[in-house]
């Protein structure tokens, strides 16, 4: 469930993976105080970079990761200190399976800039998926304490499913508690609390947080894992014609899977 935030590409308004990044430091006034960059103030080679950035992000997006690949390469070679570039790379290589080189880059990234906030939330997602939980949560910490920060539910999201993947269901509720403040509307988030919720036995918090994300979810959409915990926690409740309405959407689009092998033979308490 976890998913990785979208790189904010520095001063340009609208990129395929970017949303606008509140500017850079440049000068500083009298008072000591930073102004914020603007496109007029990038060198020719940042612009060159943030160009191959831009055709970077259109192939990620597309799902053709060599050529992205290629094209945030020669983004770094016209600005080494790209953390938007090594940001982009990592994402990159995480998708490509290269770990050890998606590791790298990431470390790079926060060499660049430590408090970045969308380079800590997705690398504490990449050390979630892998075996390094623990150390996830001090980089989703760190970009949940910018006050500039953008998407902190998101990160509040993946924190929360971070712990209850080491069953820290204390931690996963405050982070997702957290993350259903700001935005409510969020599926991702009503199925974590419902998970949360399922594995405490507290089946009436778990069906209500279910409710909760029917009612905002596309169905057809749902993966298998969700469905089957919707269908245990209405068995639970003996909520017959709901577990059943769940059940169907499971036979029909994921009839192959474990999860549907396990409803057909009951196993409600795996």
């Amino acid at each position: 469930m976890i998913e990785f935030a979208q790189r904010r590409f520095k001063c340009l308004a609208a990129v395929a993976l970017a949303s606008v990044l509140a500017g850079c430091a440049t000068g500083q006034s009298p008072s000591g105080l930073e102004d914020l960059k603007t496109a007029s103030d990038m060198t020719a080679a940042q612009k060159r970079a943030e160009i191959r950035l831009q055709l970077a992000a259109g192939y990620f997006e597309q799902g053709n990761y060599p050529v992205a690949l290629d094209e945030v390469k020669k983004a770094i070679v016209a600005d080494p200190q790209s953390v938007n570039g090594f940001s982009l790379r990592a994402v990159i290589y995480m998708r490509m399976g290269e770990k050890a080189l998606a590791n790298d880059s990431f470390l790079q990234a926060l060499r660049l800039a430590p408090a970045d906030p969308d380079v800590n939330n997705n690398y504490g997602s990449f050390l979630c998926q892998g075996d390094r939980v623990k150390e996830s949560f001090k980089h989703f910490d760190a970009a949940l304490a910018n006050r500039q920060y953008q998407s902190p539910a998101g990160a509040m999201n993946n924190a929360g499913n971070c712990a209850l993947k080491i069953k820290d269901y204390d931690l996963a509720e405050k982070y997702l508690l957290q993350a259903l403040q700001l935005a409510p509307d969020v599926p991702e988030t009503s199925v974590g609390l419902a998970r949360v919720y399922y594995a405490r036995r507290d089946y009436p918090r778990a069906s209500f947080f279910i409710g909760r994300m029917a009612k905002v979810a596309k169905m057809d959409s749902l993966p298998a894992d969700v469905l089957w915990l919707a269908i245990k926690v209405q068995h639970k409740m003996g909520e017959q014609a709901s577990e059943q309405s769940f059940a169907t959407q499971l036979r029909r689009h994921h009839a192959a899977s474990p999860e549907y092998a396990a409803y057909q033979r009951g196993a409600f308490d795996e």
